[in-house]
C-alpha cells in the first residue's frame, strides 16, 4: 500500500483509508464480520472520526458549538475505546456557529491530548480560508485536513476546493470515489436495479441518465484498459496530486480485498485523457443527495428580499 503525508500534521496514512459508515444495519448488519476488519489494530491505524450530525433529540446535541464538541469528542472516545482520536472533523459546516467558537473548542482539545489533529468536511473554498484565517488571527491550532466527495462523476472540487487545500497545505481524504456505488459497475442502465446496496439511500441517481450514461462509457473504458470499473476508479481519485486518500467503504472481507487488489494501479495519461473526455474537469454530473447543501440554495428567505422590500412590478 502507498503510503503519504497527511498534509502537514506528520501523520503518514495509506492511500486508502477504511470508511465504516456501511458497517451495522445500514450495510452489514453482521457484527463479528465488522469486527474482523477492524479489531486489534488500534496502534497501527490512524483513527478519523467527525461531529456535527444530531445524536439526540435536543437541538444542542447537534452543530459546531464548544457545548455539542467538548460532549462529543467524550462520546466517541467511550465507542472507540481509545483515549485520543488521531483526527477530529467538523463534518459540515455549521451557519449558526461562529467558526472561532469552534476552532477555539478544538484547540483545547489538542491541548488536552485527546485530539491530535483537526480538520473539516464538506467545507466550500471560501470557508476553508476564513478558518485558516481565524486560526492565524487568534493564534488558534489549524485546521489540517478536508473531506469533500470526489470520484469520476463528481469532480467539482478540482475547480476551487482542491487548489484552495494545496495552497494551505492541507491533506484530503475524498469521500464516495465510487459515487456511492454508481462506479463499481453493478448499475447498468435499463437493468434492475441489485437488492441490498447503499444506493438505496439515494435512489435518484438511479434515474439520471446523464450519470448512467457516463457509468456505459467508462465500463468500455475500464474493459479496454485491462481493469475492472472499480480498480479504475478509485485508481483515478487517488491520482490527483491534491488528494492524499480516498475512503473505501467496504461491506465485507471480500469486498475489502477486492478493493486492495487495485491499491498499486497507476493510470496513464491516455486512460485519464479518456476519462475526462467522458466526464470534462471541474464537472459534477449532478451532486450527490448527501452532500452538503448550502442553506441559500434550500431556504427561499436567504435567496429573496421580503416582498414589502421589493420593487413593485
Amino acid at each position: 500500500m502507498r503510503m503519504r503525508k497527511l498534509g502537514r500534521t506528520g501523520i503518514e496514512v495509506s492511500a486508502y483509508c477504511l470508511g465504516t459508515m456501511v458497517f451495522g444495519k445500514m450495510g452489514n448488519p453482521d457484527h463479528d464480520d465488522c469486527v474482523r476488519i477492524l479489531k486489534g489494530r488500534r496502534d497501527e491505524i490512524v483513527p478519523a472520526t467527525k461531529f456535527h450530525a444530531p445524536m439526540g433529540e435536543s437541538p444542542d446535541r447537534s452543530g459546531s458549538s464548544r457545548r455539542w464538541i467538548v460532549q462529543a469528542v467524550e462520546d466517541s472516545l467511550r465507542r472507540l475505546r481509545t483515549d485520543y482520536i488521531d483526527l477530529y472533523q467538523i463534518h459540515h459546516p455549521d451557519p449558526h456557529t461562529d467558526i472561532e467558537e469552534t476552532l477555539s473548542a478544538l484547540a483545547d482539545l489538542v491541548r488536552a491530548g485527546k485530539v491530535r489533529a483537526i480538520g473539516s468536511s464538506n467545507l466550500p473554498a471560501s470557508e476553508i480560508v476564513e478558518a485558516q484565517w481565524v486560526s492565524q488571527q487568534r493564534g488558534l491550532h489549524r485546521l489540517r485536513t478536508e473531506q469533500p466527495t470526489y470520484s469520476i462523476l463528481n469532480r467539482g472540487i478540482e475547480r476551487e476546493v482542491l487548489p484552495t487545500c494545496r495552497r494551505y497545505d492541507l491533506g484530503v481524504l475524498v469521500w464516495s470515489p465510487l459515487a456511492m456505488g454508481l462506479l463499481t459497475g453493478r448499475y447498468r442502465k435499463n437493468t434492475p436495479r441489485p437488492a441490498g446496496t447503499r444506493m438505496q439511500w439515494v435512489p435518484r441517481h438511479l434515474t439520471d441518465e446523464r450519470k448512467l450514461d457516463a457509468v456505459e462509457q467508462l465500463l468500455t473504458l475500464a474493459e479496454e484498459a485491462g481493469h475492472c470499473l472499480t480498480h479504475l476508479a478509485m485508481a483515478f481519485a487517488t491520482s490527483h496530486p491534491g488528494v492524499t486518500a480516498a475512503i473505501i467503504g467496504p461491506r465485507t472481507m471480500d469486498q475489502l480485498d477486492n478493493l486492495l487488489a487495485g491499491a498499486t494501479l497507476t493510470l496513464g495519461d491516455d486512460t485519464l485523457d479518456k476519462i475526462d473526455a467522458i466526464v470534462p474537469p471541474g464537472t459534477d454530473i449532478s451532486p450527490l443527495d448527501v452532500s452538503h447543501t448550502p442553506l441559500p440554495l434550500t431556504r427561499t428567505d436567504l435567496r429573496r428580499r421580503p416582498p414589502h422590500e421589493r420593487a413593485a412590478a
